[in-house]
């Protein structure tokens, strides 16, 4: 029976010769994931299953979200990960100093390679599908039981196969593409279904474009995004990896609910809306608008916090400085990333722009710390959603973008892109 590359993945784990879309499946699992929010809610349910997780090496712990500990009630939440993380002898558990945002951090550390099964308990696990893993988010109590047995039950996705043709244009990134796609297809046009990614435009795609692209799947109801293997993903796996991995292609005659096809030549620099990442309207658009004033910006998070966005941030802001009303935070997703943007010389050219330079943290993203936002204040933000009160008020302004929108916008005080400059 012809079957998706999910499909493939989650027959091979559930020791299936198939597997059909609707199918209650078991399947075992490669990595399990939290971090300092989750994680804590986690460890009562775990406790009550068993003392022990199932293996050592596959359980991974991040304090990403409230690092550096921000208040008493954060400090005690990374004070119980890293106790526990202590009394499970994990192999994978990063302390401030030596972690980084988990989307970003598990992929560069190796631990998520092509062809594996992962959950994490994080809404934005469907990262690694960047790799051709299948990775998806589940509550506290799924990650207590995957951290105990080392298997959890699915319900198998349908799919939606996106044919990607062309090269994207200067200045034009995966974030553009995925938020061209989230406000095409809406919200929940992809409701627990499998978002695959094919077609010869894949590789003209980056790495970073992918995992961005991937990342976000989850903001059009998405179980998982997924792409093809091709030479660039070994290359990054090689580079990163030396675990074992097995590829999984779509078989020709599998089945897809819908299926579309994305020019990416045509994608033009996209910027959602308040309060929906499916609210997206392109630079063009913005323009024929009245100039909408910002007061902050944000480059970084899990989705666009990689080095190819630091790179790309850098290189419009040299020589700029930022509007004199706008703050902006630059976030490195990780320690490596932190350390290369200083070699490199970006660090230098973010503080002489005018913005601020902090360690890896979700921070602002989702209104913990770093930049949280006052009433009616706007914020250009390249995270990944834009609910009310997401970073903040709820009478705040959250639009997402491209780390190059976010650059230009930072300099001109107002939604802008490159070509405003």
């Amino acid at each position: 029976m012809a079957m998706t590359m999910t499909q493939k993945i989650l027959a091979a784990h559930a020791g299936l010769k198939e597997v059909t879309a609707g199918q209650l499946i078991e399947a075992k699992l490669d990595i399990v994931m939290a971090n300092d929010i989750t994680g804590p809610m986690a460890k009562p349910i775990f406790e009550e299953m068993g003392s022990k997780v199932f293996d050592k090496d596959k359980v991974v712990i991040v304090p990403d979200h409230f690092t550096p500990s921000k208040d008493i009630k954060s400090a005690e939440n990374a004070k119980a990960m890293r106790e526990f993380a202590c009394e499970q002898c994990l192999t994978h558990y990063y302390e401030i100093g030596r972690m980084g945002i988990e989307h970003a951090l598990l992929p560069e550390k190796g631990l998520v390679v092509a062809g594996e099964c992962v959950i994490g308990a994080d809404s934005h696990t469907c990262t690694y599908g960047a790799l051709g893993a299948f990775s998806t988010g589940v509550g506290s109590t799924d990650i207590a039981t995957g951290m105990a047995i080392g298997e959890l039950w699915f319900k198998v996705p349908s799919a939606i196969k996106f044919n990607l043709v062309g090269k994207l244009p200067p200045h034009v990134s995966g974030k553009d593409v995925i938020l061209h796609i989230i406000g095409m297809i809406g919200v929940d046009g992809a409701l627990y279904k499998s978002m695959e990614f094919v077609g010869e435009g894949v590789s003209s795609l980056t790495m970073d474009d992918r995992f961005t692209i991937s990342n976000m799947a989850i903001e059009a109801g998405g179980k998982n995004g997924i792409f093809i293997v091709d030479d660039q993903a070994r290359d990054y796996m090689a580079e990163h990896s030396t675990k074992t991995y097995t590829e999984y292609a779509p078989d020709e005659d599998a089945v897809y609910d819908e299926e579309y096809t994305i020019d990416l030549s045509k994608i033009r620099p996209t910027i959602a809306f308040p309060h929906l990442p499916g609210n997206a309207k392109t630079i063009d658009e913005v323009h024929a608008m009245e100039p909408i004033k910002i007061d902050q910006v944000v480059i970084g998070s899990c989705t666009n916090g990689r080095m190819n966005d630091m790179r790309e941030a850098a290189a419009i802001l040299k020589g700029h400085k930022v509007a004199d009303h706008v703050r902006v935070m630059v976030i490195p997703a990780t320690q490596k990333i932190y350390l290369q943007c200083i070699t490199e010389g970006l660090a230098e050219i973010f503080v002489e722009s005018g913005c601020t330079f902090n360690t890896p943290s979700c921070g602002p993203c989702m209104g913990g710390h770093m930049g949280v936002l006052a009433a009616g204040e706007k914020c250009v933000s390249t995270t990944n959603r834009n609910f009310v009160g997401r970073m903040g008020h709820v009478d705040s302004k959250v639009y997402l973008a491209s780390p190059a929108v976010a650059a230009a916008s930072a300099i001109k005080g107002v939604i802008a892109c490159v070509e405003d400059i």
